[in-house]
């Protein structure tokens, strides 16, 4: 059975390379737009639950417009599902990401001029000018020292996620405005250049190698459990979000691992090592 998440299809209509596969009413390559609004929610049905989020500057295939909904997929990884139809643009090219937990776009190039955009880490804009402090964009004047070229990714995904330490957690969330514990493991792999699914099931099937149950673990190895996963910081000290704190948090995974068993959520699942 396909996965709902990763199939673009709707029953009215699904993407072209589907045909024969499933049944719709039409078939369609789509067209590519860009997500203009800073963080828009990517539901299941439209006005349904959260899947997931797209930040602005994502890039998606759009399958059908309808009553104020697109059905969409994210180009990066996947992920199939409604936005609300405002929150698109055209398609746009950006160079450079939000390298900071966040920052501003300013009215003009001074720190003092009206804010007009709160953007959070892994927002995508593109650089059209470059002034003393801060690049020039369509959204704004942003400080330099905020952004990194999208051509030098970070090397490190732990770092990347500590970047996130103390952001609320939020279910189905992708931004340091409020995060889960698979998004903060897609958030940090991402900003290295890597290709990484967007909930737990997926990751713990599709990241790296599986580790043996007495291999000792490094920075970056993933643990997980049902529904959860966390990144190790050190051999010990992990790094999640998580529904127990309500925030992105250190925790020791022995620790944890009493906790999580406690709560009913069973043992560790696997371990596993992205080289």
């Amino acid at each position: 059975m396909s996965d709902r998440r990763l199939t673009p299809a709707n029953g009215r209509v699904a993407a072209s390379h589907l045909k024969g596969q499933i049944e719709a009413d039409s078939f369609t390559d789509g067209e590519p737009a860009t997500i203009g609004t800073v963080v828009v929610d990517l539901l299941a049905t439209p006005a349904g639950k959260r899947d997931r989020q797209l930040l602005i500057g994502a890039a998606v295939t759009v399958y059908e417009r309808r009553d104020g909904w697109a059905f969409v997929q994210s180009k990066r990884d996947g992920y199939v599902g409604y936005v609300v139809e405002s929150a698109l643009v055209a398609v746009q090219s950006p160079s450079h990401r939000v390298a900071t937990p966040a920052t501003h776009a300013y009215a003009t190039e001074s720190f003092k001029s009206q804010d007009l955009l709160y953007l959070p880490f892994g927002a995508e804009l593109t650089v059209v000018d470059e002034r003393h402090k801060f690049f020039e964009t369509p959204q704004g004047f942003v400080p330099k020292k905020h952004l990194r070229p999208l051509s030098h990714p970070f090397s490190d995904p732990a770092t990347v996620a500590q970047l996130f330490f103390g952001v609320p957690y939020l279910w189905g969330g992708n931004s340091t405005r409020g995060i889960d514990c698979s998004g903060l493991v897609q958030a940090a792999y991402h900003a290295c250049g890597h290709l990484c699914a967007g909930d737990s099931d997926m990751q713990k099937d599709g990241l790296g190698k599986l580790l043996a149950a007495d291999e000792p673990l490094q920075r970056g190895d993933l643990v997980f459990w049902k529904g959860h996963i966390a990144m190790m910081v050190d051999g010990e000290t992990m790094i999640h979000a998580n529904a127990h704190h309500m925030a992105v948090v250190y925790e020791g995974l022995e620790q944890a691992t009493l906790r999580i068993k406690a709560q009913g959520d069973g043992d560790v699942l696997a371990r596993r090592r992205v080289l």
